[in-house]
């Protein structure tokens, strides 16, 4: 015995399967949700290639204001990205985006316990600076692990370290190495000493609780180790793609 609208039971219910039109609706949402992400974030990565980012999630949200100005990266002292790679992400110039080595260790070291410990590195910060907001959590690591994918492979590292050093938090409300330059010593990011650019390294991972002016305990100590790296980043050529 055939049904056209559907299996009927006991006491006349009939269960209604859904019609194709309706499933194909159904399917078709998401998939034109994630085609649209796929596209706006495409031109978002391939605009930002030519036009400084103007703000960001994080300037936004920041209720101290925003201090920024932006310079290109010829504009900055080369010891400035010396020190970021020496301090945040040695292999910089040899992974293309996620350093995989780095991301088992601190995996390995917070699951330990101790001091959390990130493997970002700053192709993967710069996405997050720019495109994300702050905070863990898997679906913003997983918009991460996309955005560093486009921007590794439409900006290339050059662009990559220009927006890094441009919008990265210096300090309370101060955005950039030129505005933490002006902010710090007094001077902008190209007149930058070496002590100085390390000073300003020091200080990014923790910008609200550190101060490049006459840094005391961890920051002074860690601000004089990456002093020390920022030669061995130009000895052993690890800038070698920002040249």
């Amino acid at each position: 015995m055939k049904h056209k609208a559907g299996a009927r039971y006991a006491g006349g219910m009939t269960a209604k399967t859904p019609s194709p039109r309706r499933r194909s609706r159904w399917i078709s949402i998401p998939l034109k949700l994630l085609i649209g992400f796929v596209i706006l974030s495409l031109l978002m990565v391939t605009l930002y290639r030519f036009v400084p980012p103007p703000v960001t999630m994080t300037m936004l949200l920041d209720p101290n204001g925003i201090t920024k100005d932006w310079v290109s990266l010829d504009e900055i002292d080369p010891d400035m990205a010396r020190a970021a790679i020496a301090a945040e992400d040695g292999k910089f110039c040899a992974h293309h985006g996620f350093d995989v080595d780095a991301i088992a260790k601190a995996a390995i070291h917070n699951a330990s316990g101790g001091r959390v410990r990130g493997g970002s590195t700053i192709s993967q910060q710069t996405a997050k600076n720019v495109f994300l907001w702050q905070g863990g959590g898997f679906i913003r690591k997983g918009f991460e692990a996309w955005f560093t994918m486009l921007i590794e492979a439409i900006w290339g590292k050059r662009r990559i370290m220009e927006v890094y050093l441009n919008v990265a938090e210096t300090g309370i409300g101060t955005y950039g190495v030129q505005a933490g330059a002006i902010r710090y010593f007094k001077h902008g990011a190209g007149r930058l000493t070496r002590a100085e650019a390390a000073r300003i390294a020091a200080v990014l991972p923790l910008p609200k609780r550190r101060a490049a002016i006459a840094p005391s305990g961890f920051t002074r100590r860690y601000g004089n180790t990456i002093a020390a790296r920022i030669g061995v980043v130009q000895r052993d050529g690890l800038d070698a793609c920002l040249r």
